[in-house]
């Protein structure tokens, strides 16, 4: 296997530091795009994208918080335009929202770059329970969610990250979208509930509408960037019928099925890391 220069932006985020672990174990010449690197990539600082850039053969692109958010299209175009320059990449891997129309303005950015490309649309993460903003609810043992009715097929950044890395190292992939889901669909109830029982803990849950929620962050101070964007996923993402739709993309990309919520939740509930706060009052 030919080994590939290959730049990983956010390579030390959920999906990022997972594509840089594997793309490393495969012998790539794997370079972090993050604030702290050298050279760095900053969202805010285009000027320095270009040293970022060189040399490498294939980018993997997410964009924080999220392509929804205003700025990202333009950041994104400005992005591709810095690779078509470098002359020497030849694959952009961009990590995107399903259901998500704005985002969907990026990728078609991407897709007409003339630069090949895989676009990986991806469900609501599971560690957004464990490594997000639903982390402190869920030690403070009471969660309260707008559209606890929606069923979401909750996908694993496990199966992200493979299939992420496929797409980057193997041509065959070129020019797909791929839609990434776990293997069935669960509400916030029952995934709190799956938690729970996972941690030997009570977590209550309670159903609460989006305005309810985004008052409650404010009362939390929590900045107005991040309650809309939240309050987008809530209203534009979750309140859109087809994301309940179930996929078999990991599973044709992986040739395997897709990691299971309750795996998941054994899997982390063992890390100990929904039961810190617990841990520390005894």
């Amino acid at each position: 296997m030919k080994t590939e220069n290959i730049l990983v932006i956010g390579g030390t985020g959920k999906t990022g530091r997972k594509i840089v672990s594997l793309l490393s174990a495969l012998g790539h010449n794997v370079r972090i795009g993050s604030r702290s690197a050298i050279p760095s990539f900053d969202w805010h600082e285009p000027e320095n994208w270009s040293e970022a850039l060189e040399g490498m053969d294939k980018v993997y692109i997410t964009y924080q918080p999220d392509l929804a958010v205003p700025g990202a299209k333009e950041a994104i175009e400005r992005l591709v335009e810095e690779a078509k320059k470098s002359r020497q990449v030849k694959k952009l891997v961009l990590l995107s929202g399903k259901g998500e129309q704005e985002a969907e303005l990026c990728e078609q950015l991407v897709m007409k770059s003339g630069i090949d490309y895989t676009i990986v649309r991806a469900s609501w993460f599971n560690q957004n329970f464990s490594e997000n903003f639903l982390l402190e609810p869920i030690l403070a043992g009471f969660v309260a969610l707008p559209q606890a009715h929606v069923k979401i097929p909750f996908v694993d950044t496990d199966d992200i990250a493979e299939v992420a890395v496929q797409a980057l190292i193997d041509d065959t992939h070129n020019g797909k979208i791929y839609q990434l889901t776990g293997p069935r669909t669960l509400t916030f109830k029952e995934a709190i509930g799956e938690i729970a029982k996972a941690c030997n803990r009570t977590i209550s849950f309670l159903p609460i509408t989006v305005q309810e929620y985004g008052d409650g962050m404010r009362k939390a101070n929590i900045p107005e960037d991040f309650i809309w964007l939240i309050t987008y996923l809530f209203t534009e993402v979750l309140g859109n019928p087809n994301n309940s739709e179930i996929t078999n993309d990991i599973e044709k990309v992986l040739k395997r099925k897709p990691v299971d919520f309750t795996e998941y939740a054994k899997k982390t509930a063992a890390k100990g890391i929904w039961n810190t706060a617990i841990n520390q009052t005894i």
